[in-house]
Parts: structure tokens; C-alpha cells; sequence
């Protein structure tokens, strides 16, 4: 755990300096809102690119993990969805929990992260993950609370939804990168080498911006934050953990793969949509502070059991 926990502490320090700096003015709100359009835009959908251009779209679709993963993640879901709606939160309320319970920041500290502490082998397991989580759960919120508000679901918020998912620069990254893989042409040695220094700058800079959004973030709320907090680094990769390996029998290393991208805190992408709705964006920027502290030494634990 120990020998784990110094392999993972390198990320979490640059996630601390990006806080420090931002935290004393260094590395002003604007700055991070610009190194972070950088790093989605460009840094990780090269790197996103420059995976799925080396793979095959057969190698990475595995069925019994989609369900597991989908399944597990539901599970949560519904549980946390449950849980607000008991405490008489509203559905709207609902679906924000519910999202932190399920969505993990996979694309800024998932892929570079276990990445480079798992080996390539771990990118297809994580990008499944992650597009479970864009095309079904992150759907899901504007579906439920424009569909709550509205009193319906109309096809205009379908169209909303669909114009997102097609222009989420990680979705088109990974597609364009299977389309270039299905052609069979390598990639030429000088685009190679474009795309492995733009990918080069995604996890420092990930890292840091995630660092320096935190910084804004405040801890009000904190036990519906903790609950949350426990229900994403705990519930969540435990439910998924319990389905791929007793149920859907998902490959060892595949399985543990999801479960380490199941344990990630909260994504930020959360805060964003939350505040976009005006639904509870301090109870989100909580959960997204203490659920990132907290895994340090949850993904450290979920790494270490991985590779005993």
C-alpha cells in the first residue's frame, strides 16, 4: 500500500500545486479556465486520438464489461437517486447526486493516471468507462431536469443531448481515432511525434488545472458532500467490482481496471452542469473537494489491491 501510495502521490502533488498556486492569487480563475479548454481541447484528445488510432474498435468493445460497468453504475444511480428523493430534494436535486455518485473524472486523472501507473493495456478498459459515462449518465442529468422542468421529454431535449455528445471534443477524439485505426494506415512518424508532445502537456496539465478548479470550491453542505463522497469512492467501484468479477466474470485485469476508474472523485464536469442549471452547485463543489482528497488514499488502496 505503502510502495502504491508513493507511485500515486506525484499526481496528487501537482493537483496540490495547481491549488496553491490558484489559492494565492498566481494562477487567477481566468488562467484555469483557459488551461483547461487547452487541455480538453487539444492536449487530451490528442492523447485520446493517438490511443484509439492504435487500436481496434473490436480489441476495445467488450459487452460483458459495458454491462457490468452500466449496471453497477446504475445501481448507485437509483441509490443515490433514492436517498434525495427521501429527503424530499426534488427530482432535479436527485439527478445532480445522483451524478456525483456515478461520474468520475476520468478523461483529466483516469486515462493519463492509471495510464502511466497500469501500463497502455489499462487505456481501452478506461475509455469504455468513459463512454458509458458520457453517452448514458452524463446524458441522463439534462434529460431529467430539463424533461422535470419542462414536464416532459420533448425531442428538442434529445437534440440537445445528441448535438453534446457530438461535439464533446473526447467523443469525436476517440471516434476519429478508430476511423484512422479502421483504414489501416499508420500514423506518419512527424504526426506521431505532433501528437505525443501535444499529448505529453494532457496529464500535467490536467492535474494542475483540476488543482487549480478546486481552489474555488467550497465545503459547505459537507454531509450530503461526505454521503456523496462515500457512495462515489466506495459504493460505486464496490457495486462494478462485485458485477464484473462474480456476474459478468469480466477478465481480471480488465475488471480491475474498472473498478479503479469506478473509484475516482468526483468530475468537475458535474459542477459545470450543476451551476449551468442552477441546481445545488455547492453541494457538487463539496463533493468534488472532499472526494478528491479523500482518494488519495482510496485510489491508492483500490492500486494496491490491483497489483498486490
Amino acid at each position: 500500500m505503502i510502495d502504491v501510495l508513493l507511485q500515486t502521490l506525484p499526481f496528487f502533488a501537482l493537483i496540490g500545486l495547481g491549488f496553491g498556486a490558484s489559492a494565492r492569487g498566481f494562477f487567477p480563475p481566468q488562467a484555469t479556465a483557459y488551461l483547461t479548454r487547452f487541455v480538453f481541447y487539444f492536449a487530451l484528445s490528442a492523447m485520446l486520438f493517438r490511443f484509439s488510432a492504435n487500436l481496434t474498435l473490436s480489441e476495445v468493445v467488450d459487452w460483458p464489461f459495458i454491462w457490468a460497468y452500466l449496471l453497477g453504475g446504475g445501481a448507485i444511480y437509483l441509490l443515490a437517486t433514492g436517498i434525495a428523493l427521501i429527503r424530499k430534494r426534488g427530482l432535479e436535486e436527485a439527478a445532480v447526486e445522483a451524478q456525483c455518485a456515478v461520474i468520475g473524472n476520468t478523461g483529466f486523472l483516469g486515462i493519463p493516471m492509471l495510464a502511466l501507473l497500469i501500463g497502455d493495456a489499462a487505456v481501452g478498459p478506461v475509455m469504455l468507462v468513459l463512454a458509458v459515462d458520457l453517452f448514458v449518465f452524463s446524458s441522463l442529468i439534462v434529460i431529467l431536469i430539463t424533461g422535470s422542468r419542462d414536464g416532459r421529454i420533448s425531442p428538442a431535449v434529445l437534440g440537445t443531448v445528441t448535438r453534446g455528445l457530438l461535439t464533446n471534443p473526447m467523443i469525436v477524439s476517440m471516434a476519429l481515432g478508430f476511423a484512422w485505426s479502421a483504414t489501416g494506415w499508420g500514423l506518419a512518424e512527424p504526426i506521431g511525434r505532433f501528437l505525443d508532445l501535444l499529448a505529453g502537456a494532457s496529464t500535467p496539465g490536467a492535474l494542475f488545472a483540476i488543482g487549480a478548479s478546486l481552489a474555488a470550491k467550497s465545503a459547505e453542505r459537507v454531509s450530503v458532500a461526505a454521503w456523496l463522497s462515500f457512495a462515489k469512492l466506495i459504493l460505486h467501484p464496490l457495486a462494478v467490482g462485485l458485477l464484473a468479477f462474480f456476474v459478468f466474470e469480466v477478465d481480471r485485469f480488465s475488471a480491475g481496471v474498472m473498478v479503479a476508474a469506478a473509484g475516482l472523485p468526483v468530475a468537475g464536469n458535474v459542477y459545470i452542469l450543476a451551476q449551468h442549471y442552477g441546481v445545488a452547485p455547492q453541494r457538487v463543489s463539496a463533493s468534488i473537494l472532499i472526494s478528491t482528497i479523500l482518494s488519495i488514499l482510496t485510489v491508492s488502496a483500490i492500486l494496491a489491491w490491483l497489483n498486490p
